[in-house]
């Protein structure tokens, strides 16, 4: 008896520093301080190896570092554990993508079919995955198309967007224009999504299509001043500075 009050005892011990390592990493991790919280993660999926939190924080931590290679076995290991779930799909195409990235040509060919597959997926089980359908358009619009990149498809999935979320459909088509030169019908593009929603991202796009592409810098410096006077970012204000002072503007 005095034996099993010792065993229930450590066993209650061990659950609670459990749940209080979890808070503690939790409590890291959405403070981002992803690099202190991995080695708690890491310690808990010891006891806990199919707990889905913990590997979806740990991939998280790795893809934020951008230690592709490291963050997709963790993704995997979760669609090991739900199949059907579009995000799972989602993370590790996405993840596989970015990777093949950073591979050689050789290595990347051998990813692509997963890629597509993984992506494709988390878009047809969930007819609103948005960030599926952004990773589609960026992938057939720069693969090449002997193995397979489209610009027909890549539109196809921008039209789908544009149904799900219209600015982010807009965005997506001015990514596309910009991406085949088509730099006025980008242009017309990024002006639409800021009507629509005129979030930061949708003034920075023209920004910088203005500036890197069809170099009409004035053009630049309004749009970041009408960013700015619409979102009070004060960052605006440092890439303000920096337009003026590289291409010689005045401005208010």
């Amino acid at each position: 008896m005095k034996k099993m009050f010792f065993i229930i005892l450590l066993l209650f011990s061990v659950m609670g520093w459990s749940q209080d390592a979890f808070a503690k990493a939790e409590s890291l991790f959405n403070s981002e301080q992803y690099e202190a919280a991995k080695p708690i993660y890491k310690s808990l999926l010891q006891d806990n190896k199919k707990d889905p939190i913990i590997l979806r924080r740990l991939g998280d931590i790795e893809s934020h570092a951008q230690r592709y290679k490291k963050a997709f076995p963790y993704y995997k290991r979760l669609l090991d554990l739900d199949d059907s779930n579009p995000d799972y799909h989602f993370l590790y195409g996405g993840t596989l993508g970015l990777h093949a990235k950073e591979s050689s040509k050789l290595e990347a060919l051998g990813y692509l079919d997963d890629i597509k597959f993984h992506l494709k997926k988390a878009a047809s089980l969930d007819p609103n995955h948005v960030e599926a359908r952004w990773a589609l358009v960026q992938l057939y619009c720069e693969l090449p198309g002997i193995v397979g990149g489209s610009l027909r498809t890549s539109r196809k999935y921008a039209d789908e967007l544009l149904k799900i979320s219209p600015v982010d459909g807009h965005l997506a088509q001015g990514y596309i224009e910009e991406y085949d030169k088509e730099y006025r019908a980008a242009e017309k593009c990024y002006k639409k999504a800021i009507e629509i929603g005129g979030s930061l991202t949708t003034y920075k796009k023209l920004a910088s299509l203005y500036e890197k592409k069809t170099k009409e810098y004035l053009k630049a410096l309004i749009t970041l001043q009408d960013a700015y006077a619409a979102h009070k970012e004060s960052s605006l204000l440092e890439e303000i500075s920096r337009l003026k002072k590289d291409h010689d503007l005045v401005g208010d």
